[in-house]
């Protein structure tokens, strides 16, 4: 047997390998053998058909299956000894495979395309540029928050006389056309400049407007119409007002108290404003952490700068999912997979470099804080500790183990940024949701 690489690129390269008969037939034999000896074949008793015939029977499809078992063994232990980092799954040349003659060859060649990356080199020291984020609330996004929980929690009452925040019921008609529906929509949809018009009508008012040039939402979404409908209000339709609905705000009492946090939790103003300040302080410091993180990895994948083989790539995503994914949906797909494929790369370096590993008892604890999390959304965190360790096995035995070892990848790499952090002595930078909101756009 022999085994030869060709490198092509620096990230591209071609194993050939060789079978002389020497190297699978005594395997295609002891097979033959073990067939003859359990084979019902007609005209002879089982177990005593000749081998010879048996051969002739099987002998092609057994010598098929003995050469992929020996090439898919070899090939792999080949790549395993090799210093590079294999990418996807070697990809065999089938036009050579197409003209392989099974019945008279005795030697065998066979070439696989591969692609790989050489070591991944990362610095992580205190060189590295990286921060950490803490948010600081002002009052106004914290009354704003209290004012948005009332109103969710408030009840629809009739006004007199139409405001911003209402919303209206009535007759939409296209004047030019056929439409002619009951409907509904918030005067949030309309845009700042038409409100106006909208403000203090009153029931049996009619108002004239052009719902493509008013409207700065989805028109189907907001008069609850098919798209077919949408057509015909273009251009100028009047609206005759038939209910004008306003959100009266719950008060700020215990009922409330408890519908928002759970019985007994907070028993005043002051500690219901406290808590939606604690609350919304754990939720901005939780997406600044996202943030944060998706910076630190920018920094550390220019740093890396990771040459991906990504035509072999792409073939390989292509030819893995068996025609389920066209070649346009990768080409558009690719740079996102690209760029989860370097960090992967990153991320495992760094771990191996440093003995950084997610534990099984932190695969547990973090599916129970998931668990508890989306559970306590639908008011369930009571019912649920019973059975928790239940809810936990299943999750994680889900989609043949992967959710398992998701979370164990996904543990691995908030240790390996908590270590680069640390390690990049980063600093922490306070900033108002005003800023947070300006870094997100940019």
């Amino acid at each position: 047997m022999e085994i030869t690489l060709d490198k092509h690129t620096e990230n591209q390269a071609s194993v050939k390998i060789t079978l002389n008969e020497a190297d699978y037939q005594p395997k295609v034999d002891a097979k033959l053998k073990d067939y003859a000896k359990k084979a019902n074949i007609k005209g002879f008793r089982p177990g005593k058909a000749p081998v010879g015939i048996v051969k002739k029977m099987y002998g092609t499809s057994v010598l098929v299956e003995e050469i992929n078992t020996i090439l898919s063994e070899e090939l792999n232990n080949y790549l395993k000894a090799q210093s590079f980092r294999i990418l996807g799954e070697p990809l065999p040349e089938i036009e050579d495979a197409d003209a392989i003659d099974w019945k008279n060859q005795k030697t065998f060649d066979f070439t696989y395309r591969i692609g790989f990356v050489e070591d991944v080199q990362v610095q992580v020291d205190a060189s590295l540029a990286a921060t950490a984020y803490e948010i600081e609330l002002d009052e106004k996004t914290i009354q704003d928050t209290i004012t948005n929980l009332r109103e969710q929690n408030g009840e629809k009452v009739d006004a007199e006389a139409s405001a911003e925040g209402d919303s209206l019921k009535g007759v939409l008609k296209a004047v030019n056309g056929e439409f002619e529906e009951e409907v509904s929509f918030e005067l949030s949809a309309v845009n700042e400049k038409s409100l106006k018009k909208f403000l203090g009508l009153k029931v049996g008012d009619i108002v004239e407007f052009d719902p493509s040039k008013t409207i700065s939402a989805n028109l189907a979404e907001t008069f609850n119409v098919s798209e077919e409908d949408v057509a015909k209000l273009a251009g100028p339709c009047t609206l005759i007002v038939e209910k004008i609905s306003r959100t009266q705000p719950v008060e700020l009492n215990q009922e409330f108290f408890d519908r928002a946090f759970g019985p007994g939790v907070v028993s005043t103003e002051e500690e219901f404003e406290a808590k939606v300040k604690e609350l919304l302080a754990e939720n901005y410091n939780r997406e600044l952490r996202v943030f944060a993180d998706e910076e630190l990895k920018k920094t550390l994948l220019a740093q890396a700068n990771i040459q991906l083989p990504e035509e072999f790539l792409k073939e390989w995503l292509i030819r893995s999912n068996e025609g389920k994914v066209s070649t346009e949906e990768v080409e558009r797909e690719y740079p996102a997979y690209a760029r989860q494929l370097s960090w992967s790369l990153i991320s495992n370096a760094i771990a191996k470099a440093n003995d950084i590993q997610a534990t099984h008892e932190e695969v547990l604890a973090r599916t129970r804080a998931m668990i508890r999390e989306q559970m306590g959304m639908y008011g369930m965190s009571e019912q649920i500790e019973q059975y928790m360790d239940t809810f936990v096995d299943n999750y994680l035995k889900e989609k043949e183990g992967n959710n398992y070892m998701q979370m164990l990848t996904s543990i691995q790499n908030d240790k390996v940024l908590d270590f680069v952090r640390e390690k990049a002595e980063a600093a922490t930078e306070v900033v108002t949701v005003e800023k947070f909101k300006s870094m997100l756009e940019n």
